[in-house]
């Protein structure tokens, strides 16, 4: 006998490093409509919509998870080329999105341009993606505005630059704030679940589990100490 097919997942998703920051920038889409997001396109829009052309998609959503250049930058450009809406982040990014501009001729990246998000999100919204659903997380700290993208069924997020393998989002920006970071952290991702695998916005996967084991920052063990 041969062994079942398994089904396909609902999802899948390919992480595109992108701008001289190297931000991971992924393309996620609904397996049964060939319907894509791409979030936090910082840049080099060219390479992203061969990405698209690629594996026969079609955009149908721009989601950001914050205002900063490296994740951000590309999204008015993207958005011209294709027409799809802008998703995220939450209004109180709108300053760090005003910034792009002047932030891009600072760190070398003149194309980067300031836009107006076609939806602001806020914690407990619902976002669509073909047939598929994505919950949204409000996760203040290294911006006020900063959200994270969940897929339950396949226990995927996209957390940006809240929490990284071994590491957290800084806070030293304009109004960040170390305290909201780690209770948006430990009160919002993970009762998610340990199984959930999240892209950061920078570096490899991991999953909230191992982040729970071994951060040096917001371990179990070293938050009980603290």
């Amino acid at each position: 006998m041969n062994a079942a097919t398994p089904p396909e997942p609902p999802i899948r998703a390919i992480i595109a490093p992108v701008t001289p920051l190297q931000q991971n920038c992924t393309i996620v889409w609904c397996t049964k409509t060939r319907k894509a997001a791409i979030i936090d396109p910082g840049g080099e829009v060219p390479r992203l919509l061969g990405a698209l052309q690629q594996y026969g998609l079609t955009l149908e959503k721009i989601w950001i998870t914050h205002g900063h250049l490296d994740h951000a930058g590309g999204t008015a450009a993207l958005k011209e080329a294709t027409g799809a809406p802008i998703e995220g982040p939450h209004p109180d990014d709108a300053f760090w999105i005003d910034d792009i501009g002047a932030s891009g001729a600072k760190w070398g990246m003149p194309d980067a341009r300031t836009f107006t998000p076609d939806r602001w999100l806020h914690d407990g919204d619902k976002v669509t993606l073909g047939e598929t659903e994505f919950e949204v997380y409000h996760c203040p700290g290294h911006t006020p505005g900063h959200v994270v993208f969940f897929h339950r069924e396949t226990k995927f997020a996209q957390v940006g630059d809240v929490l990284f393998q071994g590491s957290i989002g800084r806070t030293d920006f304009p109004r960040g704030n170390h305290a909201d970071l780690i209770a948006a952290i430990t009160g919002k991702l993970w009762p998610l679940g340990d199984e959930v695998r999240f892209v950061p916005g920078h570096g490899p996967m991991s999953t909230f589990g191992q982040e729970r084991r071994s951060n040096p920052f917001v371990a179990d063990a070293v938050l009980a100490d603290s």
